[in-house]
């Protein structure tokens, strides 16, 4: 969660997005995206097993930034709040 201006992104796996996106938004869960303020979902992937979604957090939490911004660009170019495509 983000826009293109924050210095900072969010990566985490859950099993029930609406959920997670609403504590993230109302600062329900003390941490890192209470603490830097992150509201917005950008990007959303999905998979089939617990253990890839592991692995691509995993994979993408080590990326450079310029990396995550050109994924979120080719879904989602101009970094709008997707969680209202959820709820």
């Amino acid at each position: 969660m983000t826009n293109e201006k924050n210095t900072s992104f969010y990566i985490g796996v859950t099993n029930d997005i609406i959920r997670r996106v609403y504590e993230h938004k109302n600062d329900l869960i003390d941490g890192f995206t209470k603490h830097y303020r992150l509201h917005k979902l950008v990007y959303v992937e999905q998979t089939e097993l617990l253990t890839d979604a592991i692995a691509r957090e995993k994979q993408l939490k080590n990326w450079h930034r310029d990396w995550k911004i050109n994924l979120i660009r080719k879904i989602n170019p101009d970094f709008r709040d997707l969680y209202g495509d959820f709820a």
